[in-house]
């Protein structure tokens, strides 16, 4: 067996090592066998609200081009996108530490050497004043044989890093597609109530101008004349608040979308939006493997229970390798024949004795690290049931507080319109009116808000579930 065929089972041998620390087990976590609803849910449901595209989910053609928008421009998602790559990229510096390094040199000495030196030499000894002297050689650079697996193990949590910097990323996209769809639809509900406001304050101020002339025809008293101007402001002074508070959620939804505070385009109005009112959950299981936020948790802890691994290979001793081949010869024509050949190799083995303590509060340290992440993990999938169960709580009662409040504000439509034809036919005080038109204006903006609540909470269950980033 030559000395490069001995090399190579040289490096098998030993990178043919054990390796240390505990491999992952998914930890035991409790999964209900369904969300909890005020109305029980089918049992078995397979189909889940996420499973749809956020396209078939949120139909209004605006909102889709404002989420495409931010898909591309968002900074919070531009910096997730630039994160796992730095996590790709540590994941090719840790991997490369497995494999051998090679390195290759070359020199040319060229001297002349005097006769007449501080020893002179005679011609005889020196017949040639030059000496030229040539090397070339390719160098194993220093090379940790890995016996106990603590590069492999390295790698093994810079890759799961690698995966929860990308599930990290399909967060943010879940999150992004329900901040503007929230936002979006916010916006349309202000515009909805400064309809309100607009049509409430004209008629206001077609009863004022009534009341008027019948003060100045002495059948209104001037009491009805100062209730009625007090309609009017009241109705006004609604409107530049909810100017306000559309051009605050337009600039929300631009920095949303990456871009300087402006106008954002409309498309269908508040009662127009087309989401859809079955809102199946899907299986408490299949949560688990959807949800980004959970998938992440779990890269996490894979990361920290391999650098457990890393922690308790630093008890073993390091073999390390270094060497080179190569020639060296006085005439580059024979650098590399048989007798100019040369070669080395330099193994090194490097054991800890006493550390006082240090190594064992490494790997309790990482011991520690990964028993924390497991309560996160856990922590997170319960989060997660919560927070589906409470969007299908709000889903179901906010959808019976709409449909009450509707039928509130048809009969106080229907009361406002008898206390004016009662007060203007003279058989009732402006007072019944006044306050009749008063309730009717708090209702409908009440009403307006129940609307919106009722669509975040498609939009809320929609995240819960983890959708959206697919």
């Amino acid at each position: 067996m030559d000395r490069r065929t001995l090399f190579a089972a040289l490096l098998a041998t030993l990178g043919a090592g054990c390796t240390v620390g505990p491999n992952y087990t998914r930890p035991a976590v409790s999964v209900p066998g369904n969300f909890r609803a005020p109305e029980p849910l089918p049992p078995g449901q397979a189909a889940s609200l996420a499973d749809l595209k956020w396209f078939e989910v949120f139909k209004d053609e605006k909102l889709q081009d404002l989420i495409r928008t931010a898909l591309k421009q968002n900074y919070d998602l531009r910096d997730a996108v630039l994160r796992v790559e730095e996590a790709r990229a540590n994941l090719g510096i840790t991997r490369s530490n497995q494999y051998p390094n090679f390195g290759a040199s070359g020199s040319v000495e060229i001297n002349r050497l005097s006769r007449d030196g501080a020893t002179p030499l005679p011609a005889a000894f020196l017949p040639s004043q030059n000496r030229n002297f040539g090397q070339a050689t390719l160098n194993l650079l220093s090379f940790e044989v890995d016996i106990w697996g603590r590069l492999r193990r390295a790698t093994e949590a810079a890759r799961a890093n690698l995966l929860s910097a990308d599930e990290n990323r399909k967060a943010v996209i879940t999150t992004l597609v329900s901040d503007v769809a929230t936002a979006y639809l916010t916006l349309r509900e202000l515009d909805y109530a400064l309809d309100i406001s607009q049509s409430t304050l004209k008629t206001r101020e077609e009863s004022l101008l009534l009341t008027q002339q019948r003060q100045t025809g002495g059948v209104a008293t001037l009491l009805d004349l100062r209730q009625a101007e007090q309609l009017v402001d009241t109705a006004a002074q609604t409107i530049p608040g909810f100017e306000q508070q559309i051009e605050q959620t337009e600039n929300q939804i631009t920095l949303l979308l990456g871009e300087s505070p402006g106008n954002v385009a409309r498309g269908r109005g508040l009662t127009e939006q087309d989401l859809t009112p079955d809102v199946p959950a899907g299986l408490p299981s299949t949560l688990l493997e959807r949800r980004p936020d959970i998938r992440a948790a779990e890269q996490d802890l894979i990361a920290a229970n391999a650098e457990i691994g890393v922690a308790k290979a630093a008890y073993f001793p390091q073999v390390s390798l270094s060497g080179f081949l190569g020639g060296q010869s006085t005439q580059l024509s024979s650098l590399f024949n048989g007798p100019h050949s040369a070669w080395s190799l330099v193994p090194q083995v490097t054991q800890p004795i006493f550390t006082a303590g240090r190594l064992k509060s490494g790997v309790q340290l990482a011991q520690a690290e990964r028993d924390r992440l497991i309560v996160q993990y856990q922590k997170t999938i319960q989060t997660a049931f919560t927070e589906v169960s409470n969007s299908l709580i709000a889903h179901q009662r906010v959808r019976e507080s709409r449909e009450k409040q509707e039928d509130l504000v048809a009969a106080l439509r229907d009361r406002t319109r008898l206390a004016y034809v009662r007060y203007r036919g003279g058989v009732d005080t402006q007072l019944n009116a006044l306050d009749a038109d008063r309730d009717q204006f708090q209702a409908e903006l009440d009403l307006a808000q129940i609307r919106l609540n009722e669509l975040l909470t498609v939009v809320q269950l929609y995240k819960a579930l983890g959708g959206g980033w697919q």
